[in-house]
């Protein structure tokens, strides 16, 4: 049996300690949990019973806006949501695919009628939620929420003109 050389031992030993530790390797980056800088405006809304609401919504209206939605967000303030502007008039499929909080949508024509209500949708979950009649807009706020206030098919959205 031949001895290593000393030279290789401290090679081999200098080797062994430069290798970082897997707690010190890259890990890829996490998703964004903030607010992605999308203009907000607020909606009204007007209940069937005469309630007057208002929720600060960030608007969706890019493909790519509209598709990330609220994904990844832990929370939404309470009079918070999301006002996805949608391309036409169509009974819009939404999930809840990597969203991390329970939501409620509210389908709502190019009038700002609201046509359609989805309660307490599941965080994570990929079945297909929709109105079931064409809409132009969902609104999406807290699970619970629309119990709470009593929003319903027949309620109204004030949409805003801008951004």
């Amino acid at each position: 049996m031949r001895p290593i050389p000393l030279l290789l031992c401290f090679l081999i030993l200098e080797l062994a300690c430069a290798r970082p530790s897997p707690a010190a390797e890259p890990r890829p980056a996490a998703p964004t949990l903030a607010p992605q800088g999308l203009p907000t405006v607020e909606v009204a809304i007007q209940t069937a019973s005469g309630n007057r609401l208002r929720v600060q919504a960030e608007v969706a209206r890019t493909d790519d806006e509209r598709e990330r939605g609220l994904m990844f967000r832990r929370k939404l303030a309470p009079e918070a949501g999301m006002l996805f502007v949608m391309p036409g008039d169509r009974d819009w499929t939404f999930w809840m695919k990597n969203t991390l909080i329970p939501l409620d949508l509210v389908f709502a024509d190019k009038d700002g009628r609201v046509v359609g209500v989805v309660e307490d949708a599941r965080p994570l979950d990929e079945s297909s939620r929709k109105a079931g009649t064409p809409s132009r807009y969902v609104l999406e706020v807290n699970g619970g929420w629309c119990q709470k206030h009593g929003v319903g098919v027949g309620a109204t959205l004030g949409l805003p003109t801008g951004p």
